[in-house]
């Protein structure tokens, strides 16, 4: 489920970006491309389109990324099945450390 949040995620963010460079800050943009008024739906209607395509697809984004921290947040709360502690016999006895007697 996570993959497809993030792949969901990934394509609502290109998306986004295209629709971003479409606009012009200025006025012009895609809508300056189809002329008149009467032509193509109009210039106002393709700025409308643009400016509601590009709330949507942030508020998408915003809603996908809250859900997947909060699925996520759900996993990591899990308890982890717990390790068995290593005995001395497992991990070896430790080197150095003779009972022999110094010899002189």
């Amino acid at each position: 489920m996570n993959i497809l949040l993030t792949v969901l995620i990934l394509i609502a963010s290109v998306l986004l970006i295209a629709i971003v460079y479409i606009q012009n800050p200025k006025g012009g943009g895609l809508s300056s491309d189809f002329g008149a008024a009467h032509q193509m739906g109009g210039v106002q209607q393709t700025n409308d389109f643009i400016d509601k395509a590009t709330w949507s697809l942030a508020g998408i984004i915003a809603v996908l990324s809250i859900v997947m921290t909060l699925r996520t947040k759900s996993f990591d709360a899990t308890p982890k099945a717990e390790q068995p502690a290593q005995t001395e016999q497992q991990q070896g006895a430790p080197q150095g450390q003779q009972d022999a007697a110094p010899q002189q």
